[in-house]
């Protein structure tokens, strides 16, 4: 995915290129947790992510009655926004997968896991635009334990495949530091 783009720029443009994607998740990360900060109440304590965990429609159907006006519009324009956010956290995850699979598969042939684990993050976004319909369709009063399930469980499935990503990304940067082939 990103072989052909990488070979062709320099170090210093990929160091531009990573701080741009960090100042960009960063910057989006800031975003939500604004927007969210509208939705946290005694039925949605963790804001959206209750909303994506209801499961049960009565649960979805609480924490919707329990929002204000202010509540329902910072949720429209959190799931919305989430559009662009699930782009740059993927693509930041993915970058960095990429740049651990670099370093630690150098001479390595298994070209398919390599390609597997920088694709994941996509996967996870995919989940994540379902869960976002999902959502998306009970807020604007379309109140159906279809979509309270379906967004519980592409949520579930996204967190699952985020741990791992991020775990991979974890454990390969723990391996270099030890082998010595990060530095600072």
């Amino acid at each position: 995915m990103f072989k052909g783009f990488i070979e062709n720029i320099s170090k210093k443009n990929k160091n531009r290129f990573s701080i741009t994607l960090l100042v960009l998740l960063l910057m989006s990360i800031a975003v939500m947790r604004y927007l969210d900060s509208f939705l946290i109440n005694e039925v949605s304590q963790n804001g959206i992510v209750s909303f994506e965990l209801a499961k049960e429609l009565s649960n979805s159907n609480e924490i919707i009655n329990a929002w204000d006006a202010t509540a329902k519009s910072a949720a429209g324009l959190s799931l919305g926004f989430d559009f662009l956010f699930l782009l740059i956290y993927a693509s930041f995850i993915s970058w960095l997968v990429y740049l651990i699979n670099d370093r630690l598969f150098i001479k390595s042939k298994n070209i398919f896991f390599k390609k597997v684990s920088i694709l994941l993050p996509f996967i996870v976004a995919f989940f994540d635009v379902l869960e976002n319909i999902a959502l998306i369709k009970l807020l604007l009063g379309d109140l159906q334990q279809k979509w309270s399930a379906m967004a519980y469980y592409f949520a579930v499935i996204k967190f699952g495949l985020l741990i791992v990503a991020i775990s991979y990304i974890l454990l390969g940067f723990l391996i270099l530091v030890f082998r010595k082939k990060i530095t600072f």
